[in-house]
């Protein structure tokens, strides 16, 4: 991996809004890959570029997104704007326990048709220029079936040229049909995945696999494969050799909103410096850790 290395998250982000103790709610904004994309760009510093990949409206949302993500330090060059479209909203309720509910409105997002316009052509004919590209699983979900054959042609290319692949398996069941059509995409893009950022629980729920063992059973072929597990210790399997890293436990859980997000922004900027994987487990533990204790995705900088 070059030592400026160029990384694309692909994803969408949406208008949050936090459903506060008083009844108020607070509007900011959030989404898996963009989480991960905005950690990612703090925790690599000066290292490489990182851009983000969707499609947003013309509308004040979309304006202050953007503008947002300048801010901290993403490109926009791969962000489409489409007349006429709005941002997804979500509304997150927050127990006593720290523990979130979410609420969607996501049907008519613009980043539905990320991948779809004419506009499009040119943002999948460079994303196989980038060393390294990142998608989740609710990526998979919005981009819809057209998105997620493109995508995949896009991928296959990246690996060809050299590039690497992140996936993050980020399982919700209520953004797709049923769950066998899940299955069916999670199992055509793992065939491309270079690194596996998976949330045990996620494939418990789509796949059925029992316990850790099942899931690394499960993806002999990729390299580098990380079990996040929540408040119990990450499993990663990195080159046939395996290593558990504990989790740091934290006196009050606000909200974990964006735990596992910010653990794999955390972990691939470590990596991508050239730390280990058990030294990017502890960088992934360390920032969840401080990011659960803040409500919200994104936690103030600094």
């Amino acid at each position: 991996m070059t030592t400026q290395p160029r990384i694309a998250l692909i994803g969408e982000c949406m208008i949050e809004l936090q459903h506060r103790a008083d009844g108020s709610l607070h509007q900011s904004f959030g989404g898996d890959t963009l989480n991960t994309a905005v950690y990612l760009r703090r925790e690599l510093g000066a290292v490489g570029t990182v851009d983000y990949v969707t499609a947003l409206g013309d509308d004040s949302f979309s304006d202050a997104m953007c503008q947002q993500w300048a801010d901290e330090g993403l490109g926009l060059g791969m962000v489409q704007r489409l007349p006429g479209r709005l941002p997804g909203l979500y509304c997150i309720q927050t127990d006593a326990h720290g523990e979130r509910k979410f609420l969607y409105w996501r049907n008519e997002a613009a980043v539905r048709d990320c991948f779809t316009t004419p506009a499009a052509e040119p943002i999948l004919a460079a994303l196989p220029g980038y060393d390294l590209v990142y998608f989740s699983g609710i990526t998979l979900a919005v981009l819809g079936e057209i998105g997620r054959e493109r995508l995949l042609q896009a991928l296959a290319e990246t690996r060809r040229r050299g590039g690497r692949v992140v996936f993050d398996n980020n399982y919700r069941p209520r953004l797709w049909a049923d769950v066998e059509a899940a299955r069916a995409a999670y199992r055509k893009v793992m065939a491309e995945v270079d690194i596996a950022l998976l949330t045990e629980d996620d494939e418990q729920a789509l796949f059925g696999y029992a316990d850790s063992e099942q899931v690394f059973a499960a993806y002999p072929a990729i390299t580098e494969v990380v079990l996040k597990r929540g408040a119990d210790e990450c499993r990663i399997r990195c080159d046939g050799a395996r290593v558990a890293v504990p989790a740091l436990k934290v006196e009050k859980v606000v909200d974990t909103t964006a735990a596992g997000d910010s653990f794999s922004a955390a972990y691939l900027a470590a990596r991508l410096k050239g730390a280990s994987p058990q030294e990017a487990a502890w960088a992934g533990h360390r920032l969840a850790s401080r990011v659960i204790q803040v409500p919200g995705a994104l936690i103030p900088r600094g």
